[in-house]
């Protein structure tokens, strides 16, 4: 059994993954920018009933509520192993992007990449205590390969693939392993204006919380560092 934190898992995969690492028997510390949001829901705690989960609030644009979220974590739970970065903004903003579309440069830069780093930074304590450590880390295509004119989010994918790398490297010896999971579409509310495929010919959340839970089983000798989820082919 593991403890984990995932971000982002009032919706779309980090909810599927949180369903499905409770589903398995893991304890689970979710962090959401608003937990109300998680009332009336499968993955809301129950008093008396459930004590696998957690709620706290988090949001990756401050630093602050990543700390309290983990000393939250730390105190109900005593310690965790893993964590499941899922929080992440799409926006459009193109390479000849327009005056007012910087602050989306700026959006994407804070919430895709500072986020996570500032995150597993703060964590990286309680992680390497263990030495069988897991990060994962919902990454993109669009962060090994660019397509179309999706600049903003392509460049701050590409710097998280990037931060993947160095964390694993910096946690090797101690055990801490890392995978960048880097699905196409996916059928979430982020692909909702998606019509060049068919819904029901995307990834499925599902899919993705499918391979996370047999990552969590891996042996630290046979963790992938990258797995390439895809709907289409690509050229």
């Amino acid at each position: 059994m593991r403890t984990i934190l995932i971000s982002g898992a009032n919706r779309g995969i980090g909810y599927s993954i949180a369903k499905r690492a409770l589903k398995d028997g893991h304890r689970i510390s979710l962090g959401v920018r608003d937990p109300k949001m998680m009332i009336g829901t499968e993955l809301e705690p129950k008093k008396g009933s459930n004590e696998q989960i957690l709620i706290s609030r988090y949001d990756a644009n401050q630093p602050e509520s990543a700390k309290i979220w983990i000393n939250n974590t730390i105190s109900k739970f005593k310690k965790f192993d893993t964590i499941i970065n899922c929080a992440g903004i799409f926006k459009k903003t193109p390479f000849l992007f327009d005056s007012h579309e910087e602050k989306d440069i700026n959006d994407l830069w804070e919430t895709n990449v500072k986020g996570p780093w500032y995150l597993i930074k703060e964590a990286w304590n309680e992680l390497i205590r263990s030495d069988n450590s897991r990060v994962i880390v919902l990454v993109s295509m669009s962060g090994i390969r660019s397509k179309g004119n999706l600049a903003g989010y392509s460049v701050s994918k590409f710097a998280l693939m990037g931060l993947c790398q160095t964390i694993r490297n910096q946690g090797w010896n101690k055990g801490l392993r890392v995978t960048a999971i880097c699905p196409s579409w996916v059928n979430t509310q982020m692909a909702s204006e998606v019509n060049i495929i068919r819904k029901e010919e995307m990834s499925q959340p599902e899919d993705i919380a499918s391979i996370t839970s047999l990552l969590l089983q891996l042996p630290n000798s046979s963790v992938p560092f990258e797995i390439k989820v895809n709907c289409n082919l690509e050229k």
